[in-house]
């Protein structure tokens, strides 16, 4: 059973279920019996509930994916009785009294959690390598990172653990763990899917839900699942189609396609991502699609300058949020941040917030909306952007040091890794990464689709034409099998 397991995604799984071909609680040893034997060495699953989730699965459930293993992420997959601890010994391991939102649609759609994923110290790091929990390893090569926030769930997925896991995405933290590890990862417009039932938005909008994926199809599915408004929102996604799954299914007719082939700030990619780019803009091309190169300083007004006050803007939002959580906290359990509770980076950038003025935080929101209504015009000849997902191949572990209150020095390791994700959660705009390429140490290299605001359906489409044209499956069912 464990073979069928592995070559299935959830779609798939949830087909088998529903036929009478495999049951809910057969999935569940599966799944329980393949994170037994890896975690281990890749350290994906933090926190476990197993014996609820045999539970579960002798129950009959209902829901598009019934029967379906699945992990949380341990940030905001707030589920009643089980912590949700940011990866932080700052937060204590109380277990939660409500279900999130989003859980609550996960459960609506039959996933069956087994547990908590792992997450670096408040989802701040490009790496899953906390304190608490050590690092999460990548299963195509254990040296390497997992990428970050969602390096937990993307480890989970790429492995063969579960076949989706829940995943976020503040500044690339579902694209960047999808690319380190050959995985489908859609960062949805803003407010696409909640996060009540008390939580308005997170890192001020810059942060969205999804799942990390082997899919484009499970992708889409579990957008039918769990996008939508809930009472209270402070905002809601444009409207989305009927059905996601159906709508990415059509094809999306001629696109014009931007190729970009450098970083944001027109300085040069690492020759790795720069093949995968390629390599996609050539397959849009056999598709009928218009492909042409242009350069983003211009084409974005960008440049070195700009781009650093992109970074500051960002660094302002992302601080100050930090600052909100941790005294949060500390008004809940009494807890003052000290370096016995809290990593030395996650210190450092929590004094650095409390320096933010009321004023710098409005003008740091100023310049994200002025780029979003930029993105938006120069997105009216372009339907789609194509770009390296990364521009450098997956880290090596301890590249980044939690450690350090270098905050400059780290930032600055983290955004010329990630140059081209977090635009997007700046604009709100869905990006989607597709496993297209692998580098010859046989690491997996991600590209980027970039649409406008509202309009996953497209980048789901071309992913599907993509997926179809060059199936990564094969090859990552056969690295799942060989672990």
């Amino acid at each position: 059973m464990i073979a069928e397991y592995l070559e299935q995604d959830a779609t798939g799984l949830a087909a088998m279920v529903a036929k009478g071909d495999v049951s809910a609680a057969e999935l569940t040893e599966c799944a329980i019996e393949r994170i037994e034997a890896l975690n281990p060495r890749l350290n994906a699953v933090v926190w476990k509930r197993f014996d609820e989730a045999r539970a579960e699965a002798a129950r009959s459930a209902s829901g598009p994916f019934a029967g379906v293993p699945f992990l949380l992420k341990d940030s905001l997959g707030d589920l009643v009785g089980a912590p949700t601890r940011q990866g932080s010994a700052f937060e204590p391991a109380t277990p939660k009294a409500r279900n999130s939102t989003l859980t609550d649609r996960f459960l609506a759609a039959g996933l069956n959690p087994l547990g908590k994923t792992n997450v670096p110290e408040f989802a701040l790091m490009t790496t899953t390598e906390s304190r608490l929990y050590g690092p999460a390893r990548n299963p195509w090569n254990a040296g390497h990172i997992t990428g970050g926030s969602s390096g937990g769930s993307a480890a989970a997925v790429a492995s063969g653990m579960v076949p989706v896991a829940h995943a976020n995405d503040g500044g690339g933290s579902i694209r960047i763990p999808a690319s380190c590890c050959g995985l489908v990862g859609l960062k949805p417009t803003r407010a696409r899917t909640s996060i009540g039932p008390v939580i308005g938005d997170g890192w001020g909008g810059l942060e969205v839900e999804h799942v990390v994926s082997r899919s484009v199809r499970d992708t889409a599915a579990m957008l039918d699942a769990t996008s939508g408004p809930a009472p209270g929102d402070p905002y809601c996604a444009p409207p989305a189609p009927p059905n996601w799954r159906e709508a990415a299914a059509k094809p999306p007719g001629t696109l014009r396609i931007a190729l970009i082939r450098t970083r944001p700030d027109g300085s040069a990619l690492h020759p790795d991502c720069l093949a995968a780019v390629d390599h996609t803009a050539s397959l849009c091309t056999d598709l009928g699609h218009q492909v042409e190169e242009v350069d983003p300083v211009k084409a974005w007004q960008m440049g070195p300058e700009r781009y650093a006050s992109f970074g500051d803007s960002y660094g302002a939002l992302y601080a100050s949020s930090l600052v909100s959580q941790i005294d949060t906290i500390t008004a809940q359990t009494g807890q003052v941040p000290s370096p016995d509770n809290l990593e030395a980076y996650t210190l450092a950038l929590y004094e650095m917030g409390k320096g933010i003025t009321g004023g710098a935080y409005q003008q740091a929101w100023a310049y994200m909306h002025r780029l979003g209504r930029e993105m938006a015009d120069w997105h009216a000849n372009w339907d789609v952007a194509l770009t390296p997902t990364l521009a450098q191949p997956p880290l090596t572990l301890g590249t980044l040091n939690p450690q350090s209150a270098d905050i400059a020095g780290t930032f600055a390791i983290m955004t010329d890794f990630s140059s081209f994700t977090g635009i997007q959660n700046s604009t709100g705009q869905p990006a989607l990464t597709l496993p297209l390429h692998w580098n010859a140490a046989g690491l997996p290299i991600g590209t980027q689709l970039v649409g406008r605001f509202g309009e996953e359906a497209l980048l789901l489409q071309l992913a599907t034409q993509l997926e179809a044209a060059a199936p990564w499956e094969p090859r990552c069912r056969a690295m799942r099998s060989g672990l």
